[in-house]
């Protein structure tokens, strides 16, 4: 299946995808890319039109998500138009918007009209039930809390890492340069901040000393990108920064595309990373789109769903699939945001990522 955006040669990655964006992508108000998939009919499908039920009908969905699953939904939005129209006789266009997880969220609720939310952290989807704009129990809809796929937070480091980075505490080393994006703005950021207080407090670390580990640790952040895919571009194509706190996908697809350029390592503490996918219901009832939503939702689950994932280096959440790809994704130690002291994300969002919560406290940004 691949990636139809393939990332080769990585120093031309944003040019090219600025161009592929110019090509197929119209900008939709919260300044994300929004690509068409058009699906195509089929030999077999034409064949088979006499057995399909009554369909000939034709929907639109949007799918607002983050930053680094464009690839993930270019892949995925060809399959399940296909197998839509061949199942219902009904034809399906999906278009795509992208930018940090928060932002993205922020941008539903002020009126972008998203069918489908696919975002980083169930703390971004939370916020759109309290709009109203989501039916209460949003999580118990789907699978696995409505996470389809998960992923975990990694270090990118280039080639032969110079800088000796093995865990979280070489990243707060004098003359160490760090890259990651604003937990204001990306999911991704969130869950790599989690991760770096977990590893703090799982050293025997109290309260006071872990704000003051991870206030090191952003002491020597060089770019506090607005998003996942921001962040690697800073790395990748600007070439700044000794290493990169990244999502593990991004981080193997950079090394797929560049294995003489990167190398990743991973921490000896990590975090379960859920990006969980939700129905708007407002929008997709007002459209008419609640049907066709669903099983967009419900296709990510499928044996071939899952398989998408996992060759865009997200970890599936089907055993078989699992098995079938376990020499992908390492084991790793890893907590979840539900463990002790966490509590979940409504709790960590209010003390740590609120205006006034310990991150304002503990980041304070270089003086230009």
């Amino acid at each position: 299946m691949g990636n139809t955006f393939a990332w080769k040669p990585l120093l031309k990655r944003t040019s090219l995808f600025f161009v592929l964006s110019a090509l197929v992508a119209s900008t939709v108000a919260c300044g994300g890319k929004e690509t068409s998939t058009q699906p195509a009919t089929t030999a077999a499908a034409t064949a088979a039109a006499s057995a399909k039920p009554a369909g000939g009908k034709s929907y639109e969905l949007l799918n607002v998500s983050y930053d680094p699953t464009r690839e993930l939904y270019e892949a995925y939005n060809k399959a399940f138009a296909k197998q839509y129209e061949e199942k219902t006789g009904n034809k399906v266009t999906i278009k795509q918007s992208h930018g940090g997880s928060g932002k993205q969220a922020r941008s539903v609720i002020d009126g972008i009209k998203a069918d489908v939310v696919t975002l980083a952290l169930s703390g971004d989807i939370d916020p759109l039930e309290k709009e109203g704009l989501i039916q209460p129990g949003w999580q118990k809809e789907f699978k696995n809390n409505s996470a389809p796929y998960t992923s975990t937070i990694v270090f990118l480091v280039r080639k032969g890492n110079l800088k000796g980075i093995k865990d979280w505490d070489d990243l707060v080393k004098p003359g160490i340069e760090v890259i990651t994006p604003n937990p204001k703005t990306s999911g991704g950021a969130r869950w790599n901040y989690i991760a770096a207080w977990a590893y703090s407090l799982g050293k025997g670390n109290g309260e006071a000393q872990t704000k003051a580990f991870i206030g090191s640790l952003y002491k020597n952040v060089k770019v506090l990108g607005t998003g996942a895919r921001d962040s690697t571009i800073t790395f990748v194509e600007q070439g700044i920064g000794d290493v990169l706190i990244a999502w593990e996908n991004e981080a193997l697809l950079s090394v797929k595309s560049e294995p003489n350029k990167y190398e990743i390592i991973y921490p000896s503490v990590s975090v379960l990373a859920e990006p969980p996918v939700a129905i708007v219901d407002k929008v997709a009832d007002s459209k008419g789109t609640q049907e066709v939503a669903k099983a967009y939702l419900d296709y990510l689950y499928s044996d071939e769903g899952q398989t998408i994932a996992a060759e865009n280096f997200y970890r599936p959440s089907s055993e078989a699939i699992v098995k079938k790809y376990e020499s992908k994704f390492p084991k790793l130690k890893l907590v979840t945001i539900n463990d002790a002291p966490y509590g979940g994300w409504a709790k960590v969002q209010t003390v740590h990522f609120n205006d006034g919560g310990v991150f304002d406290q503990i980041y304070k940004p270089a003086a230009k």
